[in-house]
């Protein structure tokens, strides 16, 4: 089998940041890299799932909800990746801001009663918000 993309970039040089990897029948992925690879320092698997609910709640029902094909984690638990048609790098990037900072909002996690979530008792929403706050720091930087 060939290796795929995503394992052909050497991780010890990616630092926190929005990464664009490519666009593929009409989709682009965007790595939306929180945490540093391999530096020991990983999301937590409940804030994780969190951040997973409030960001595909947030970007789902935006300015730009036709444009979000698909939000989730990394296995890896240092980001998430971003799938969308149509949008360019400044757009994307004004839209992160704009989640990340609406996220730091959030008093309930959405989605996550019994009936709505295959592991409705695996959350945390401060700890979300304390990685929400820390990546909205580096999208502001770039």
């Amino acid at each position: 089998m060939e290796r795929i993309p995503s394992f052909s970039k050497n991780h010890d040089l990616i630092k926190p940041g929005l990464y664009e990897c490519g666009t593929s029948h009409g989709v682009t992925t965007w790595d939306l890299r929180f945490k540093k690879p391999n530096a020991g320092d990983y999301i937590e698997q409940k804030a994780l799932h969190t951040i997973e609910h409030i960001g595909a709640t947030i970007l789902r029902n935006g300015e730009c909800k036709d444009n979000i094909i698909y939000f989730g984690p990394m296995g890896c638990r240092t980001g998430f990746y971003l799938l969308t048609c149509g949008l360019d790098s400044a757009k994307v990037l004004e839209m992160l801001k704009k989640c990340f900072k609406d996220a730091l909002a959030f008093t309930q996690i959405p989605g996550s009663k019994r009936e709505e979530c295959g592991n409705y008792l695996e959350h945390d929403l401060d700890g979300a918000k304390k990685e929400c706050a820390e990546y909205l720091a580096v999208l502001e930087q770039l």
